[in-house]
């Protein structure tokens, strides 16, 4: 059976279940062959082996691709991954600590952090308690603050930082900024609003 991750589906007209009295026929590489009729556009189909696709039946006249079928499907689930991509913004990258790391390592996560969040991947920043240091929660709460303050240009957290086991994990996600809201922050606040 089918899987339940595309639940929208798009559905195509194709060859006979085509029915417009003009079309507008393009190839399979969005040359343009002219403005034919159906029966013209039919005929093409059979003479090149290849199916009729309808790409935008409400245009004046109708968008016809001529092309195989299937080659057509796989061309649009690569383009409609490639959109998913864009529109997800990237990944998610850990970056892992205990709560007494040394300064070298934490300017070294914090560098890391920020290329990440600028190049538009989210950070899961990962505190891990070693033998008894869970007993001492604050210093990791306090760390992960430290690391926040250190990243608050390019980066906000996406909650409070969560004990899960042994690791305190704390989401944070790319902060985009337009160059109008910087200026609006370095002016007094009675100016917006």
């Amino acid at each position: 059976m089918g899987s339940y991750r595309n639940q929208v589906k798009k559905f195509y007209k194709i060859n006979q279940y085509i029915d417009f009295p003009e079309v507008r026929l393009i190839d399979e590489d969005n040359h343009q062959i002219g403005v034919l009729t159906m029966a013209e556009a039919r005929e093409k189909s059979h003479e090149t082996g290849l199916d009729l696709v309808e790409i935008n039946g409400k245009a004046k006249p109708p968008v016809i691709k001529l092309i195989d079928f299937a080659k057509f499907k796989y061309q649009e689930s690569k383009k409609s991954q490639q959109e998913k991509k864009g529109a997800k913004g990237g990944d998610t990258k850990e970056l892992q600590m205990t709560p007494f790391i040394g300064q070298i390592d934490f300017d070294t996560r914090v560098k890391k952090a920020i290329e990440f969040l600028t190049t538009g991947n989210k950070v899961k920043l990962s505190i891990k308690f070693q033998g008894r240091q869970i007993a001492r929660q604050e210093f990791g709460h306090q760390l992960a603050q430290k690391f926040l303050a250190k990243i608050n240009e390019v980066g906000s957290a996406e909650g409070d930082p969560k004990l899960i086991g042994k690791r305190l994990i704390l989401s944070i996600s790319p902060v985009k900024k337009k160059k109008e809201s910087i200026n609006n922050e370095n002016s007094p606040p009675q100016n917006q609003n």
